[in-house]
């Protein structure tokens, strides 16, 4: 199981709904990694730990990594015990360019580079949910979290469709079977009672 923690770093958020500063809003996370990993330690069963600094892009850089370095410090990834660190556009307010460089400098100066999953959860609020994914995933990220036709909140999270045949037609392997792909419009559309656009770009 996949056990995600998270909490809002970014200025707004400290200020307006936590109306805490920066090291209480870094001691809720550092407390929430030290809780999971003692119930983790109590509890058969084979844990993967996630943390997301929620509202990363609207959080200074060097603040976001402090935060992201103290749980990491808590749960101390290996190579064969690796944990995702989840960086979420959770509100668009960055241009692709600009998140692509918030992750190369979280990519480069995360400690445990190597035992962490450099995940990327690209929300669509300004419609470049795809660009930011790409250009985060050429900027160092290891793996995306997306949605089925990008149902995901308000105007959506990345269409992990598009991203995957955007992928797929650039010569890379997403690694997903997309071969039946009027099957799964068709499944989406009747599960969801929802309308995949006709401008679809694939399907």
């Amino acid at each position: 199981a996949v056990v995600h923690v998270y909490n809002s770093t970014s200025v707004a958020q400290r200020e307006q709904v936590f109306k805490k500063d920066k090291e209480h809003v870094k001691q809720i996370a550092i407390d929430g990694a030290a809780l999971l990993k003692e119930l983790a330690d109590k509890t058969d069963g084979n844990f993967t730990f996630e943390y997301s600094p929620e509202s990363f892009t609207g959080t200074e850089m060097d603040y976001a990594l402090e935060v992201c370095n103290a749980v990491l410090d808590v749960w101390q990834p290996t190579p064969d015990n690796k944990v995702i660190i989840n960086l979420p556009a959770t509100v668009e307010n960055a241009m692709p360019h600009v998140f692509a460089t918030q992750i190369e400098y979280m990519n480069k100066n995360m400690k445990y580079r190597d035992g962490v999953v450099l995940s990327l959860h690209p929300h669509n609020d300004r419609g470049c949910g795809i660009s930011d994914a790409e250009l985060g995933v050429l900027a160092g990220a290891d793996s995306v979290e997306g949605t089925l036709f990008g149902n995901g909140e308000r105007t959506g999270n990345v269409d992990i469709m598009v991203l995957a045949m955007n992928m797929y037609s650039q010569g890379f392997d997403p690694k997903l079977d997309l071969s039946d792909m009027p099957g799964i419009a068709a499944a989406y559309e009747r599960l969801t009672q929802m309308n995949i656009h006709m401008r679809h770009p694939y399907c």
